[in-house]
């Protein structure tokens, strides 16, 4: 079972995307700020990050630069779900290594499920 971490901090999409990632047959772990998710990546180390820029303590730009600059997750794939769509966020996110940048209003849970499948080798 491929394994995710869900990097959110609104109750509200938590709650959905837990329960749709679940029901889509992954393995889902949380982490509702920056420093946590540091830390669960280190503990769990996931296949995917699903990561929300606007977060506290540490914010998604930061996550991901720290992820990226460590050499055992230097290849760990990161999906942007941001409500931040400016083109310069999201050659931003792009740019830090994200494989993908999806922005919250344009995509239904179900939607970004059907992106972030292909990213796994099955």
């Amino acid at each position: 079972m491929k394994k995710i971490l869900l990097i959110e901090d609104d109750p509200f999409i938590i709650d959905i995307y837990m329960t749709k990632l679940k029901e889509s047959g992954f393995s889902v772990e949380l982490a509702e700020n920056g420093k946590k998710a540091l830390e669960k990546i280190e503990e769990i180390k996931p296949d995917l990050v699903i990561l929300d820029i606007v977060l506290p303590q540490i914010d998604g730009w930061e996550v991901l630069r720290k992820i990226k600059s460590k050499p055992e997750f230097k290849d760990l794939k990161v999906v942007i779900l941001s409500n931040l769509g400016q083109k310069e966020e999201i050659e931003k996110g792009m740019n830090l290594g994200s494989v993908k940048y999806l922005i919250k209003a344009h995509y239904t849970p179900s939607e970004v499920i059907e992106e972030i499948k292909p990213l796994f080798s099955f």
